[in-house]
């Protein structure tokens, strides 16, 4: 090791059922440095940052910590050696309150007999308003939008005064102001010593706030760059082993026929919500954190109690009180947080990706797999999976690989309307192009698409309109032909007039 070098990790393998998730991986990361580790889903990413941070333990290799080399056995050995680490899908415990989740397990906070919560909510406000959450410490955490929860996850790591700190996709559920309170947050870090580890799919946030990129492919290390050396061309093709070369948009498949039409929607979070949706268009959800997208998909799909307004579906109005009803009605709901809300996550590729359509493989009670298996393989075939086998636990998958199981299992379905809520998060730059060319295909086929994303372009590349919202009201329908990024993020930050809502021309 250098003097500069805080970690180094060499020839670290790991392997699951085996095959290979790491295979003599390496990198090193310098005191004060942010370094991107990148690559395409099920490369390795994740599994080598659950390594360094004690969550996963490797089946051979070294690291090094400031000059020596240790043995990370579990998280508190880790934790002692002043490495943390935020997950993608948030460790937290939904039924404690925002102050209670960043104590627990703390070994910065002095022990008592007793629990003083005033002393505890004191302690906590400190690392809440370096990682930019504005939420109260007393506040319970299950009644946060998950972009919050993903700040006092932020905040946790803070409190626990880390050397390094690694961040499994920290972005993937900001935008806009919370990103730019983040990286704010990152420079700090950087500027105190602290050496930050970050894993991403975004590219543009990499050549922003990182020092060196390291790439890997198939479980093992391709290189490392510096930052100001290379360019994102460079990167894609060390991670995709080949240039890649994005599919072009393909034309409106929308029709003049109305098949939803919402009027006046109003639930506890959002207001007087009116849109029309046509059969085959994709339009496109934008807004800030907290503006009330998930909330609509949530009011839709029949997990919000509607305060007022009306649903129309087919010409029809319908009253969806349960998701059961919602799907009945021919409504889809992809959610946004895959594992608590999408996914039986210790469950079966195969039975994840039919349990939606399960009576159709079924005579006089019994399953027939065969014909089940069939389904799963051409559906898993449009949407690119990448599993090992059908039976094989979605646990055992990477994150994206996770979401193209739960994309099939509603392609399978084939709902009249599928509301997407951030379908890409975690997902990599080939990937996310699978998935907007199914997204594509849906529409063409008739299926109308809701799309709810936290990244602009995607928006722009993808949707017929984009409606974009602002304190849980729409404040505007943009044509996605015409429409902006500038444009856009007047209406969801309210610096321009509300916009009145047209159906796009055809």
């Amino acid at each position: 090791m250098t003097a500069t070098e805080l970690l180094r990790v060499a020839n670290v393998t790991k392997r699951y059922d085996g095959v290979y998730a790491l295979q003599d991986a390496h990198f090193s990361v310098d005191k004060g440095e942010v370094h991107a580790l990148v690559g395409e889903n099920g490369a390795g990413k994740s599994t080598l940052a659950r390594i360094i941070a004690g969550a996963t333990r490797a089946d051979r290799g070294q690291i090094f910590f400031n000059g020596e080399q240790v043995s990370i056995l579990n998280p508190l050995d880790a934790q002692r050696l002043g490495i943390s680490i935020i997950f993608q899908e948030l460790d937290l415990f939904p039924h404690l309150t925002v102050a209670e989740n960043i104590v627990i397990g703390n070994l910065k906070l002095e022990g008592r007999a007793f629990v003083n919560r005033k002393h505890v909510n004191s302690w906590c406000r400190p690392f809440l308003e370096q990682a930019g959450s504005v939420n109260d410490p007393d506040a319970m955490l299950r009644d946060l939008p998950i972009a919050h929860m993903q700040l006092v996850a932020i905040a946790r790591a803070l409190s626990l005064e880390a050397r390094l700190i690694l961040m499994d996709e920290p972005t993937s559920s900001l935008f806009g102001d919370a990103v730019e309170r983040l990286f704010t947050t990152v420079t700090r870090l950087k500027q105190s010593g602290v050496s930050v580890v970050f894993v991403s799919h975004k590219l543009k946030e990499i050549f922003r706030i990182c020092d060196r990129i390291t790439v890997l492919r198939d479980g093992s290390t391709i290189g490392t760059r510096d930052t100001s050396a290379t360019s994102t061309n460079e990167i894609v093709t060390m991670m995709a082993g080949r240039p890649l070369k994005g599919r072009p948009t393909k034309k409106s498949a929308a029709s003049n026929d109305v098949l939803l039409a919402v009027s006046k929607l109003t639930t506890g979070k959002i207001q007087d919500i009116s849109f029309d949706l046509r059969r085959g268009e994709v339009l496109g959800i934008a807004g800030l954190v907290g503006a009330g997208r998930s909330e609509l998909g949530a009011a839709l799909f029949g997990l919000r109690r509607l305060i007022s307004g009306v649903v129309r579906l087919n010409g029809r109005a319908v009253r969806i009180t349960s998701p059961t009803e919602a799907i009945g009605a021919g409504l889809g709901m992809l959610p946004e947080d895959r594992k608590l809300q999408g996914l039986m996550i210790q469950m079966s590729v195969l039975e994840n990706s039919t349990m939606a359509v399960l009576p159709r493989y079924q005579s006089w009670g019994l399953l027939n797999r065969q014909r089940e298996l069939g389904a799963m393989e051409a559906v898993h075939r449009r949407t690119a999976l990448k599993a090992a086998s059908p039976d094989v636990a979605v646990s055992r998958l990477s994150g994206g690989n996770q979401q193209k199981v739960l994309l099939a299992k509603w392609l399978l379905a084939e709902p009249a309307v599928l509301f997407l809520d951030d379908p890409t998060r975690g997902i990599d730059v080939a990937a996310k192009e699978d998935i907007y060319e199914i997204i594509g295909a849906a529409a063409s086929q008739g299926m109308s698409i809701i799309f709810v994303s936290s990244e602009l372009p995607e928006l722009l590349r993808c949707c017929d309109r984009i409606m974009v919202m602002h304190e849980g009201r729409s404040v505007g329908i943009l044509d996605g032909a015409l429409a902006t990024q500038e444009a856009v993020l007047a209406l969801a930050t309210a610096t321009a007039q509300p916009l009145e809502t047209r159906p796009r021309p055809v």
